[in-house]
C-alpha cells in the first residue's frame, strides 16, 4: 500500500486525536501516505479530504475531540452513499481505511470493506459497550470527569445536608455510572443491568441520616431512567432535599488522560501495522493488556459488551 485514509466518525470522545496522530505518524514511519477525511463518513460522500504530514498532527495529543470532526450521514444508510463513498476513496487512491468510533462507525466500515476496500476499525465510545475490547477510546477520560465532577458535589452536598443525583452517559451501558461509583464514593448507582429497588434506596438513606451521614450521591444511568424522576420520587418518599445534575456531554471532552493517550497510541500503531501487513476487516481491540484483533462482522454481529458483574456487587459492597 501506498496510500491509506483515517477518519473518525460517530461521536466524539478524548484520545481521537491520540490515534490520529499515532496513525499519521506510523504510516509515515513506514513509507505510506495518509489522507486525514474530515467530518467522517460525510467527509467520504463530500470528497472532503487533506493529505496529512508530521505537522498536521502536532500539538494534537492534549486536545479532547477530533480535529477531523465527525457528523452524521444518512446517505451511508443507503446502497447509493455506500457505492459513491467506496468510488471517491479509490477515485483518491486510498488502498486502506482505518475508521475511529462506536458500533454504527464500525458497521459502516464492515460495509465499506464488503465493498472490497480494505479496513481496520479503531473502537471509541464512552459508553464501553463495544464487544471484543475492554477498553473502548475515551471511556478513562470520561471517568476522570465524572469523579471530578462528583467530588466537587459532595463538597457541596455536605455543606446542605443534601441529596444529589447525578445522571450519566452510557445508552444502555451501566459502565461509566458503577464504575464512577465505586472509584468517587458515591453511595448508590442506578444502572440498565441490574434491577433497583427505590424503597431500598430511600430505607438507606433514612438509615445514614440516622447515622448522622447527612448527604448522599447517586449516580443513575441515562439507560436507567432519567436522574429528575428519581429525584422527586426520593423526595416524595423521604422528604429530603435532593438536587439533580445531568452531566450530559461535559463528560466526553476535555485533555485525554494517560491511559487514553497511550491506548490510542497503541490502537493507532496496530492498524497501520495490520492493514499494510493484510491483515485487514478487523478491529483492534484491548484485550488483558494486549492489543488483539476481532473479524469486523463478528464485533458488528455480537451483542453489546457485558458489564462484569463484580462492578455493581462491588459497588454495592461499599455503600454500606
Amino acid at each position: 500500500m501506498k496510500r491509506i485514509a483515517v477518519l473518525t466518525s460517530g461521536g466524539d470522545c478524548s484520545g481521537m486525536n491520540a490515534t490520529l496522530r499515532a496513525v499519521v505518524r506510523a504510516g509515515i514511519a513506514s513509507q505510506v501516505e495518509v489522507i486525514g477525511i474530515q467530518k467522517g463518513f460525510q467527509g467520504l460522500i463530500d470528497r472532503l479530504y487533506e493529505t496529512m504530514t508530521t505537522r498536521s498532527v502536532s500539538n494534537v495529543l492534549q486536545r479532547g475531540g477530533t480535529f477531523l470532526q465527525s457528523a452524521r450521514c444518512a446517505e451511508m444508510h443507503t446502497a447509493a452513499g455506500l457505492r459513491l463513498a467506496s468510488e471517491n476513496l479509490k477515485g483518491m487512491g486510498v488502498e486502506g481505511l482505518i475508521i475511529i468510533g462506536g458500533d454504527g462507525s464500525l458497521k459502516g466500515g464492515y460495509a465499506i470493506h464488503q465493498q472490497g476496500i480494505p479496513v481496520i476499525g479503531i473502537p471509541a465510545s464512552i459508553d464501553n459497550d463495544i464487544p471484543f475490547t475492554d477498553m473502548s477510546l475515551g471511556v478513562d477520560t470520561a471517568l476522570n470527569n465524572i469523579v471530578s465532577a462528583v467530588d466537587k458535589l459532595k463538597d457541596t452536598a455536605s455543606s446542605h445536608d443534601r441529596a444529589f443525583v447525578v445522571e450519566t452517559m452510557g445508552r444502555g451501558c451501566g459502565y461509566l455510572a458503577v464504575v464512577a461509583t465505586i472509584a468517587s464514593g458515591a453511595e448508590y448507582s442506578i444502572i440498565p443491568e441490574e434491577p433497583f429497588d427505590l424503597d431500598h434506596i430511600c430505607e438507606d438513606l433514612r438509615r445514614r441520616y440516622r447515622e448522622g451521614r447527612s448527604n448522599s450521591i447517586i449516580l443513575v444511568a441515562e439507560g436507567a431512567g432519567k436522574a429528575q424522576d428519581i429525584a422527586d420520587q426520593i423526595k416524595d418518599r423521604i422528604g429530603f432535599e435532593t438536587r439533580v445534575t445531568v452531566l450530559g456531554h461535559y463528560q466526553r471532552g476535555g485533555a485525554p488522560t494517560v491511559f487514553d493517550r497511550l491506548l490510542g497510541a497503541r490502537f493507532g500503531q496496530a492498524a497501520v501495522e495490520n492493514l499494510l501487513n493484510g491483515n485487514h476487516g478487523k478491529m483492534v481491540g484491548l484485550q488483558a493488556a494486549e492489543i488483539m484483533l476481532t473479524e469486523l462482522e463478528k464485533v458488528i454481529s455480537a451483542k453489546s459488551r457485558p458489564i462484569d458483574p463484580m462492578l455493581p456487587w462491588l459497588a454495592n459492597q461499599l455503600s454500606v
